[in-house]
């Protein structure tokens, strides 16, 4: 079980590396609490490879991964939605600030379940599993991802107290968008790169978008400051 154990963790977390549920952990750490993020990781992790062990070793069936990933790209664009509407919170709303962190926990749990669903490293997970101890193949990979996933949580948190809380609600709602069109396409055509094409124009649209809008902005600001100046000087006799 020890050699399982050991395998496992090191292809899931090599598999992981780059990968786009990374870029997820990051997203969601940049909006909720890193322990909110974590947990819901853990959980979604869990089932995910509970079920790809089981796929592995005794049932040899394959899953709709087609549909799985139409119904993840689905809810991440739902995602994305939600964090432009935003939670707006004050000290007092104690309550209000609980039924947040579950929502977040549930979404974090649900959004990891769909799209690791199919993934790579779910497929990883199932190869080992037909070939080691099931038990130790599970443990190994829930712990690789796990910990993978952990250190874009970091980066995510540390990034979430040093950047302006406007820049985060709309930068992780565009990622959000870009993962939903990568998994809906990934879904509706797969085996093709439609997906990643997809999102990378998601991604490059919004950048583009946000820098005329900055651009916009500031020629806006300098056209205010000439007027002003311009106003502000006495006519010389």
């Amino acid at each position: 079980m020890l050699a399982a154990i050991l395998l496992s963790f090191g292809v899931i977390f090599v598999a992981e590396l780059g990968d786009k549920s990374q870029l997820m952990a990051m997203t969601f750490a940049l909006r909720y609490r890193w322990w909110v993020v974590l947990g819901g990781i853990t959980v979604a992790t869990t089932l995910v490879h509970l079920v790809s062990v089981a796929v592995g070793h005794y049932l040899g069936v394959a899953l709709p991964t087609a549909a799985i990933s139409i119904v993840g790209g689905i809810a991440f664009l739902i995602f994305g939605l939600w964090t432009l509407r935003g939670d707006d919170l004050t000290d007092d709303e104690q309550n209000k600030a609980g039924r947040v962190t579950r929502s977040a926990f549930i979404a974090v749990a649900s959004a990891f379940f769909l799209a690791e669903l199919g993934d790579k490293t779910m497929l990883a997970t199932i190869t080992l599993a037909t070939d080691n101890d099931w038990i130790g193949v599970w443990i190994g990979s829930t712990v690789g991802m796990v910990a993978a996933d952990a250190l874009a949580i970091i980066v995510g948190s540390v990034l979430g107290k040093h950047l302006p809380d406007g820049f985060i609600k709309i930068g992780a709602a565009v990622l959000f968008f870009v993962f939903g069109v990568w998994l809906l396409l990934e879904g509706i055509f797969p085996d093709s790169s439609a997906g990643i094409i997809g999102g990378v124009v998601v991604l490059a649209v919004s950048v583009l978008g946000a820098l005329a809008r900055m651009i916009w902005k500031r020629s806006r600001a300098t056209d205010s400051a000439t007027h002003l100046v311009d106003d502000n000087r006495t006519p010389i006799d």
